[in-house]
């Protein structure tokens, strides 16, 4: 990718994976969230003995974003250790991202530093959003 912004989310979410918690899993992942205003925000898996307290890189991330009142968010890169496959994120990361806008563009990041653009409303078509609630 030629774009220093996008560059710098690759950059970001990296970092972001080294400093993952996962003792348990040993799939460490990472996170950079774009908001409109340019400002990114890291995140990373934290991972709990009782496994149902764990929490995604991503919901980290967006999660760190509202906290400090950011609501608008137009990129986000994900890495994770993974080799050979890009991995997008988990269902309910997916959801948590359709709260905000359907017209995200994602970067799924190999170890390697390579990366695959797609879209959240690519990755979770027919997706459930705060719009269906208005439309009752």
């Amino acid at each position: 990718m030629e774009d220093p912004v996008v560059k710098e989310l690759i950059l970001k979410c990296q970092q972001a994976r080294a400093r993952a918690y996962c003792p348990y899993s040993k799939y460490p992942v990472g996170a950079a969230l774009l908001t409109k205003e340019g400002k990114i925000f890291q995140g990373c898996n934290v991972e709990n003995a009782s496994y149902g307290l764990t929490v995604c890189a991503e919901r980290t991330a967006i999660q760190k974003a509202i906290s400090e009142g950011y609501r608008e968010f137009c990129a986000m890169a994900i890495n994770c250790d993974m080799k050979n496959n890009f991995i997008g994120p988990c269902g309910a990361c997916r959801q948590v991202l359709m709260e905000f806008t359907p017209h995200w563009d994602l970067y799924l990041v190999k170890l390697d530093g390579t990366c695959e653009k797609t879209t959240l409303k690519e990755i979770l078509p027919y997706a459930f959003s705060p719009l269906d609630l208005e439309a009752k």
